[in-house]
């Protein structure tokens, strides 16, 4: 079977993204995951798959699978590269489109300048919506890992994220307790682990440990997620400069019920053909 695809970044989160409008894609894990290998493969952080969508309102559906070959719920980079993907191969000439994910719908909107911004829905709180076992509400909870104690923000942002405040980014241990984070026993669907160093009222550092995939150059929806908390928390102001080890991105947050609206670059690196 051969496969046409694009390679595609939004600050360095790399994108393997397949039109599965006008190609029949229906590939198994392993192909999945052999399509993610960076050294058998082409090599990506997700692969993203274009369909049509189920509903006449919407425009389009929008999958999202880890290089481990499983299926996610959301992916804030990658919707600004499936944006440009659509508007590139002339499956749409709107600027604004309405696409449907694994948790719902989201608005991403091609600007003048070429920069993509998306409505990312809402963050949620509610641990049992997150999932996220935990006897209360409250915004800072204690994680216990490897006997260590942290204190960490748990959100969705259509995916788990688990957010905890360093004093230096840089040599924040996101190697040793990014993978224990992601598969903490009280995140049941495991969880992104984000590590932020707030810098000023409206700007952040940000490295995140993705579930699936590890420490990437940049995470959409953990951008979001870490913006959220720190306005939740009152320590910062919207809208919000996130530096990313990839480049940066603009985050907007009204507060609760409000909808998270992230901007940035998507870019196309080359279009080629894999035999699977």
């Amino acid at each position: 079977m051969k496969l046409k695809f694009s390679k595609m970044h939004g600050l360095g989160n790399d994108f393997v993204v397949l039109d599965g409008v006008r190609q029949d894609v229906s590939l198994t894990p392993d192909q999945l995951r052999h399509l993610g290998n960076r050294n058998f493969g082409v090599g990506c952080d997700q692969i993203l798959l274009v369909e049509k969508a189920s509903r006449t309102d919407l425009d389009f559906r929008y999958r999202i699978f880890n290089a481990d070959g499983g299926e996610v719920e959301q992916c804030g980079n990658g919707a600004r590269c499936f944006v440009r993907f659509v508007h590139d191969q002339g499956l749409t000439d709107k600027r604004e489109i309405r696409v449907e994910t694994m948790k719902g719908v989201i608005s991403p909107r091609l600007e003048r300048d070429g920069t993509i911004t998306v409505d990312m829905g809402a963050p949620v709180f509610a641990p049992e919506k997150i999932p996220f076992v935990s006897e209360t509400d409250d915004l800072l909870q204690d994680l216990i890992i490897d006997q260590e104690h942290v204190k960490i923000t748990a959100l969705s942002m259509g995916n788990p994220h688990a957010v905890q405040v360093v004093a230096d980014v840089d040599n924040a241990p996101v190697a040793r307790q990014g993978p224990l984070i992601e598969k903490h026993p009280r995140f049941p669907q495991r969880v992104n682990a984000g590590f932020m160093q707030i810098t000023g009222r409206q700007s952040i550092k940000l490295r995140v440990y993705e579930r699936g995939a590890g420490e990437t150059l940049a995470c959409g929806t953990g951008a979001c997620a870490a913006v959220a908390t720190g306005i939740a928390r009152g320590l910062l102001d919207s809208p919000v400069r996130v530096e990313t080890r990839g480049g940066e991105l603009s985050i907007a947050w009204g507060g609760l019920g409000c909808p998270v609206l992230m901007t940035g670059p998507a870019v196309t690196v080359f279009n080629g053909e894999i035999e699977l």
